[in-house]
C-alpha cells in the first residue's frame, strides 16, 4: 500500500504564474476524485514508470499543489532545457538524446558506504516508492517552469546504500559516452566531462530531495537526463545532474563541473538566492516559461525557489552570500 508523502510549501504555487497542461491535471483531478482507486492508480504507476516492470512501486501523489492549478506545458518542458552533453543549444537535447541508449543501464556505488560495487539501477530502485512531485525548476540562467516528476525519495536509496559515519558529501557522475553524446566530443564544449554534481550529506537526505525517473506521468525522456536524475528544487537546476551513472561518498567536498569551470559564477552550494546576483545578471526576477506575445512573464525570484521553510535550517549560521 502506497504512502501519502506530505510536504508544506512557505510559498504557493498560483495558478497565475504558470501554464497550462490540461490534460494532465484533468487527470489529477480526475484520481484525486476518486480517491486514487486501485486500478487508476496501477495505471499510473504503469505509465510513469520506466522499468518495464522490473520496478514494482505505486505512485504516491503529493499534496505540492491543489488539483485546481496548473503546471508548465510537458512540450515546453522536453524541448527547452541545458545538457550539454547534446550541444549548448536549447533545443539540442532534444533534437539529439535519442542517440543515447539507455538498456542496460547501470550504476558504480563507492566510497565511503557500505554497499559498493556496480548494480543494475532497477536493482538499487526495487522495492522503492515512486512518489509524484510537483516543484519548481529554477535555472541560473533565470528561467523557470513548474513540473510534475515522479521518482523516490533519494534518502531511500541512500539508505539503502548504507553510508558509513564518516561520509559527509555525495557526488553524482553523469555517463561519459562520446559516440551517442556528441556534445562531449565537441572541440568547443569547454567542460572537461563526464558531468560531477554533488551535495552535503544532510541535502540529499532532506525529504524534498527526489531521484527522478519519470515526468508528466510517463518515463522520464532521454533529453531530461533518463532513465534518472537528481532534483533538487530549492538550488539552480545545474545541481540537479542527469542520467547518472556513478554514486560517490566521501568525507570532503567534491569538485564539481560548474564550480571548477567558473567558480566566481557557480557557487558549489547553488541555493536560489534572489539577493544574491550572478557575475552577469540579475537573480531578483525570473522568466517564467513559456512566455507570450504580449510579455515575458517575469515574476519574482523566492529564497530557496520556495521552499525555505523547509530547507534554510540546513543553512543556519552561514553566510549564504560566502556560500552560495
Amino acid at each position: 500500500m502506497s504512502k501519502r508523502h506530505q510536504h508544506s510549501q512557505s510559498a504557493a504555487i498560483k495558478s497565475s504564474e504558470i501554464t497550462a497542461e490540461s490534460s494532465y491535471l484533468n487527470r489529477r483531478k480526475l484520481v484525486q476524485g476518486l480517491g486514487l482507486g486501485l486500478g487508476l492508480r496501477a495505471g499510473i504507476a504503469a505509465s510513469a514508470s520506466l522499468l518495464s516492470g522490473a520496478l514494482q512501486a505505486d505512485i504516491a501523489p503529493s499534496n505540492m499543489m491543489s488539483p485546481d492549478e496548473e503546471i508548465t506545458p510537458e512540450k515546453i518542458a522536453t524541448s527547452y532545457n541545458n545538457f550539454y552533453e547534446f550541444g549548448t543549444g536549447k533545443e539540442d537535447p532534444a533534437e539529439y538524446a535519442h542517440e543515447m541508449s539507455i538498456a542496460p543501464w547501470q550504476v558504480e556505488v563507492s566510497g565511503e558506504v557500505e554497499k559498493q560495487g556496480v548494480f543494475d539501477y532497477t536493482e538499487l530502485l526495487q522495492g522503492l516508492t515512486v512518489e509524484e512531485r510537483i516543484y519548481r525548476l529554477r535555472c541560473v540562467e533565470a528561467w523557470s517552469m513548474v513540473i510534475p516528476w515522479q521518482g523516490v525519495p533519494l534518502a531511500a536509496l541512500l539508505q539503502r546504500l548504507q553510508p558509513t559515519s564518516a561520509a559527509k558529501y555525495v557526488h553524482f557522475t553523469t555517463l561519459h559516452r562520446p559516440k551517442e553524446m556528441r556534445g562531449q566530443r565537441s572541440f568547443f564544449s569547454g567542460i572537461d566531462w563526464p558531468y560531477v554534481e554533488g551535495l552535503r550529506l544532510d541535502e540529499a537526505m532532506h525529504p524534498l530531495t527526489l531521484m527522478a525517473t519519470g515526468m508528466y506521468g510517463k518515463s522520464l525522456p532521454n533529453q531530461n537526463g533518463a532513465p534518472w536524475r537528481l532534483v533538487v528544487p530549492w538550488k539552480y537546476g545545474f545541481k540537479s545532474i542527469k542520467s547518472i551513472v556513478k554514486i560517490h561518498f566521501s568525507k570532503r567536498e567534491p569538485k564539481t563541473t560548474w564550480n571548477q569551470l567558473a567558480p566566481s559564477e557557480y557557487g558549489f552550494y547553488a541555493n536560489v538566492n534572489p539577493d544574491v546576483s550572478h557575475p552577469r545578471w540579475s537573480q531578483a526576477s525570473e522568466r517564467r516559461l513559456p512566455g507570450s506575445l504580449f510579455g515575458s512573464n517575469r515574476i519574482p525570484t523566492l529564497p530557496f525557489n520556495g521552499y525555505g521553510e523547509q530547507v534554510a535550517g540546513l543553512y543556519a549560521g552561514m553566510n549564504l552570500k560566502r556560500h552560495y
